[in-house]
């Protein structure tokens, strides 16, 4: 998901740019200080979502999404404001979500839960062949190879890229991880971590370790284990049947 910041006020900006990072659920953040600047980034960059604050000098956010939404595709928009008495306008101008400042990280998460939603309701299924098997392009030794979705235990971020696992090899690839989580969502996998992703179809088991702290054993992957967020724990456990 790419986001956008567009906010007067450098604090405020920096303080959400982190919350944002911090949930591994964004591939890449712009920041803007004023309407017009938005709308500069946004000709040069797509944003899916927009975290957009009222009060700002010459042109309003509100303004502003009342103009972004008269565009055939534009991004979702998240108020984040001081000002709790402009949340009926924002929904008339088909905000996703209102955020109050100080923003909380649960409060940040349900957002993107929402912007998430609104985007797979939007966007039509895939069509796909009868008794096709998904796969992701990997690179293994030089050469191209496609590795079937049924087949990878897990994926872990290393740098710029992702590092796909199978119960007997590891490919590398130029998929991000934030891309990987969006393709292979709807497969039954799910992002415990900023820098991991799991087949929920192949956790052998889960482990409460003496911090709190959940750990995942992988079938097939003897002695790894891995750590769960504890943002993404309530999710996962419900994902999991727990």
């Amino acid at each position: 998901m790419r986001a956008m910041i567009v906010d007067d006020e450098a604090p405020a900006r920096s303080e959400l740019r982190f919350i944002l990072e911090e949930t591994g659920r964004i591939e890449s953040i712009t920041e803007a200080t004023s309407a017009r600047e938005a709308v500069e980034k946004l000709m040069e960059a797509k944003a899916d979502v927009m975290f957009l604050d009222i009060s700002m000098p010459k042109t309003s956010g509100m303004q502003l999404a009342e103009a972004l939404h008269k565009l055939k595709s534009p991004p979702a928009i998240v108020f984040v404001t001081a000002y709790s008495e402009y949340a009926l306008d924002a929904f008339n101008v088909d905000a996703v979500d209102y955020l109050m400042k100080p923003v909380e990280s649960d409060r940040l998460v349900q957002a993107l839960d929402k912007v998430e939603a609104r985007s797979a309701k939007a966007e039509p299924a895939p069509v796909q062949s009868h008794g096709s098997v998904e796969r992701i392009p990997v690179v293994k030794s030089g050469r191209k190879v496609l590795v079937p979705i049924d087949q990878i235990r897990y994926i872990e971020a290393k740098d710029d890229y992702s590092c796909i696992y199978t119960d007997n090899d590891r490919f590398l690839s130029t998929i991000s991880l934030a891309k990987l989580e969006e393709k292979l969502a709807p497969h039954g996998f799910f992002r415990v971590h900023r820098g991991y992703i799991v087949n929920l179809e192949f956790v052998e088991d889960v482990e409460v370790i003496s911090s709190g702290i959940l750990q995942l054993g992988i079938n097939g992957i003897e002695g790894k284990k891995i750590s769960v967020s504890r943002r993404r724990v309530v999710a996962l456990k419900r994902a999991l049947g727990l």
